[in-house]
């Protein structure tokens, strides 16, 4: 039997990986899908997070040693004991035994914070919107959901905000692709403008022939990687031609098609959003080329490993041709000034 395909969403606190997962959840079936939240390896409970005076965003603050052992074990299709944290109580639960299906789907904070856990996915999304609408999501998400109130949420997110710096936000230079929702034009949950940049670590689908700057669809291209924006307000049948390029790619996996594209809910109301659907359907075709190589044989569809790149060539000095050493790149990239 073929080894599970690993995908990892990953992203700071309401960055909306919850809804884009559930998409995907719907698409693929939820019996062939294995869902893991790296919230589960919580260290310290919320209690004990006050008291230690620590953020869940913090690594010390979290197992990642078990995170590393469980998703590897995950990726090589077996099952695991994986532990289980609240978020309405902020307490810990019994563990729980999971098995992985054809596709286990992992999301979380720290997911792409170490080399070893990098290497368990076959495809990396991490999500960016800007900080003021992120913060407005969580106070939504939040108060309605946890039980706080919008004071105490907006605290938790200043106490929280050196910690997203340091370790949250630089995890995107890991990611495959990167989606940052933004206020459209209309000002709209339905209608989020979606820049998604597109990086090499593996072959995305050429969609330039979609390229209408004068209705707002851009594709920016250079060495490394490809943005693409796609306005909130872009016309239905404009994105349903995209998404129906994209299916024309993956046509062996036609038995997913779904008219739940871009569906999300705001309370107990049903939207779609096309900028949505288009992010979806891009992870997706990823997903089933990844589960086909696999199929055949081939250990997945990355083009890279995460190896060190080396440095620029040391200065010599007249005759000599000794080369600077190869280092490994830093785990961590600055904080953003």
């Amino acid at each position: 039997m073929a080894r599970p395909i690993i995908l990892g969403v990953v992203g700071d606190s309401a960055t909306g990986k919850t809804t884009l997962s559930r998409g995907l959840v719907r698409m693929l079936g939820e019996t062939n899908v294995t869902h893991v939240a790296a919230d589960d390896y919580h260290r310290y409970d919320r209690r004990q997070r006050a008291e230690h005076a620590i953020t869940p965003l913090h690594p010390d603050c979290n197992y990642i040693d078990i995170m590393e052992r469980h998703f590897a074990e995950l990726r090589e299709g077996r099952a695991i004991l994986k532990p289980v944290y609240g978020h309405k109580d902020g307490t810990f639960g019994p563990p729980v035994y999971t098995q992985p299906a054809q596709f286990t789907l992992i999301e979380g904070l720290l997911g792409y914070h170490t080399p070893k856990l990098r290497e368990c996915y076959d495809v990396r999304v991490f999500l960016a919107p800007p900080e003021e609408l992120r913060r407005v999501w969580k106070v939504q998400r939040d108060c309605s959901r946890r039980g706080y109130t919008t004071d105490q949420v907006l605290e938790e997110l200043d106490r929280r905000e050196s910690d997203s710096k340091l370790y949250i936000r630089p995890q995107q230079r890991w990611a495959d692709i990167v989606v940052s929702f933004q206020p459209g034009g209309r000002g709209d949950q339905e209608h989020l403008d979606a820049e998604i940049v597109l990086r090499k670590g593996l072959v995305h689908p050429d969609l330039s022939e979609f390229v209408d700057a004068e209705k707002g669809l851009t594709l920016e291209e250079s060495e490394n990687e490809h943005k693409l924006f796609v306005p909130g307000d872009i016309d239905p049948a404009r994105g349903a031609e995209i998404e129906e390029a994209v299916w024309a790619r993956m046509h062996f996996a036609s038995h997913l098609r779904s008219e739940r594209l871009g569906e999300f809910t705001v309370g107990t109301e049903l939207h779609r959003s096309e900028s949505l659907a288009v992010v979806q359907v891009l992870v997706l075709y990823h997903l089933v080329t990844a589960r086909a190589a696999v199929a055949l044989g081939s250990d997945g569809t990355r083009a890279d490993r995460d190896e060190p790149q080396p440095p620029p060539p040391a200065k010599e000095s007249p005759g000599s041709e000794q080369e600077a050493p190869e280092q490994e790149p830093p785990e961590q990239e600055p904080p953003a000034a």
